[in-house]
């Protein structure tokens, strides 16, 4: 190989092993792990964990900081976040035997809500998406570019609490999206994406579940987004994916 190419193989070698990939796919909840709770959830002895989070962390995948006795562990960053998310919709999917209602009720509820990394994912925040495009608060004129806020958007977001106004004249920001793995379809992300998680976690509109990716929508939420935006009833509802 020449010098100066970038070695993609290397990266792709990082995420060819299920437990390194599960420990990415588990931090895309935003927080911070310990090397003892990531070996329990891929099911693997720390030792084994310590010795693939320290090829992450060597990659650049993943960044840790010790405090104390304890390491913790989080993914390098938003792009970090954003590449593992993209790689998961382009993934198979490994068939899983539904093994209790609780677990098929949780499969469905990640699927219409959930945090990924600083932002809204699941069937949820394509509906957000879409409904600002159906409303003229997106506009998607050059798609290959993505969208970019309309004046109306931008003073939508302002009226939300979401920018703070005044806002320079003519500003017409690039709005990042993400292909959500279990729509495969495009929903907010960046600056954007992040800022309205944000304000809808602090309006009360949803609710995270603990520690884990999933996102509940409020009662206020529902109501406040089927009258601001229109979503409609089957998407502010986890559905049944049989």
């Amino acid at each position: 190989m020449p010098d100066g190419n970038p070695d993609v193989a290397a990266l792709a070698g990082l995420l060819a092993n299920r437990s390194r990939a599960a420990f990415c796919l588990a931090l895309l909840d935003g927080h911070e792990w310990t090397v003892s709770e990531l070996a329990g959830y891929a099911g693997v002895s720390i030792q084994t964990a310590t010795e693939h989070l320290n090829m992450l962390v060597g990659g650049g995948l993943l960044a840790e900081e010790r405090r104390g006795r304890h390491r913790y562990l989080r993914l390098a960053g938003a792009d970090t976040a954003e590449l593992i998310e993209n790689l998961a919709a382009r993934a198979p999917q490994r068939p899983a035997p539904v093994r209790s209602l609780s677990d098929a009720n949780r499969r469905r509820s990640l699927a219409h809500a959930r945090i990924c990394y600083d932002h809204l994912a699941g069937t949820l925040a394509v509906a957000i998406t879409d409904a600002m495009t159906e409303h003229g608060l997106l506009a998607w004129e050059a798609q290959e570019h993505g969208p970019r806020l309309s004046e109306q958007g931008i003073a939508w977001l302002v009226e939300q609490g979401i920018a703070r106004d005044p806002l320079p004249a003519g500003w017409h920001p690039h709005v990042r999206t993400c292909l959500d793995w279990t729509e495969q379809r495009l929903h907010l992300a960046g600056a954007l994406g992040a800022a309205f998680y944000r304000h809808m976690l602090a309006a009360g509109w949803m609710t995270r579940n603990g520690v884990s990716r999933l996102i509940t929508l409020t009662p206020t939420g529902h109501t406040a987004l089927h009258r601001q935006l229109g979503i409609p009833e089957e998407a502010l509802t986890p559905a049944d994916r049989r």
